[in-house]
């Protein structure tokens, strides 16, 4: 049995907060570049090179590639057999404290969704955990901007809906979205499960490598044809028209009654941030 230090979790997670705000993945850039080749439009193509020139700017001055910095949004692997000393979610909200205060990133959370009153530390974070085989830990961090989060959302289709229902929803979900998100977006899709756990699918779709694909072939053909089909909606990079509205689709499932047919589309900005460790 392993055993990690809860202050261990909180240094790690306040630098990812930091990381993660400030540098965003070589790949995102390079989807970034390829996206900029394929565009007809001269006014996308400059977009384009815009949030290049964002990215390398917040990455070489250590400041935030966007304004919102996000909820602290985590996902833990927990193996079972590593024994953590002291609280983790103490740990972690302490992490994003110290992070969000060293690193002036903006303090988006507020206590009550009705008096909407600043906590000023960006805590408490939304924090999923899962109990896996082995030693080790997996932290996940996701800051997660509120302007593409507000144009989410999920429904409770009809099984015999089926394949069609679902592009139809998600395609209908990212044409009212419009220019609001920050496009390109990336396009997180939960299929199956019940209400909460669909759109937990959704969130969880949304930290794959942009560059991967389901194991699955055929839920891998839908991520590509839902991507053709929302790119050919002609939104474009932050709605000013193009070829590239999303840069990926990424599809989580999962087993469901027999009457229903949850789906939820989770939506994330260009500014798709997050970063992993493995302790």
């Amino acid at each position: 049995m392993r055993t990690i230090e809860a202050k261990t979790i909180s240094e790690k997670i306040c630098e990812m907060a930091k990381d993660a705000n400030y540098n965003l993945n070589s790949e995102m850039i390079n989807s970034f570049k390829i996206a900029r080749e394929n565009e007809d439009s001269d006014l996308a193509k400059e977009i384009l090179s815009q949030l290049i020139e964002n990215a390398e700017i917040a990455s070489d001055d250590q400041i935030p590639i966007c304004q919102d910095t996000g909820f602290g949004v985590v996902f833990l692997e927990i193996g079972n057999d590593v024994h953590i000393k002291g609280d983790i979610y103490k740990a972690v909200n302490e992490g994003i404290r110290r992070g969000y205060k060293e690193g002036y990133l903006r303090k988006s959370i507020v206590e009550d969704p009705i008096k909407r009153i600043n906590t000023n530390d960006n805590t408490p974070a939304v924090i999923h955990t899962k109990f896996v085989s082995g030693d080790k830990l997996k932290i996940t961090f996701a800051p997660k901007g509120g302007g593409s989060e507000n144009m989410s959302k999920i429904k409770m289709l009809k099984p015999a809906d089926g394949v069609e229902g679902i592009k139809k929803f998600v395609i209908k979900t990212i044409k009212e979205a419009g220019a609001n998100p920050c496009p390109p977006i990336i396009v997180g899709v939960g299929i199956g499960g019940t209400f909460e756990k669909v759109a937990y699918l959704a969130k969880k779709a949304l930290i794959r490598d942009i560059n991967d694909s389901h194991p699955d072939k055929h839920i891998a053909n839908l991520e590509k044809e839902l991507l053709t089909e929302i790119n050919e909606l002609g939104i474009g990079p932050q709605g000013f028209g193009g070829k590239t509205t999303a840069l990926a689709v990424k599809i989580e499932k999962f087993p469901c009654h027999i009457a229903s047919l949850p789906v939820a589309v989770n939506i994330n900005c260009h500014a798709n941030r997050h970063k992993e460790i493995i302790i």
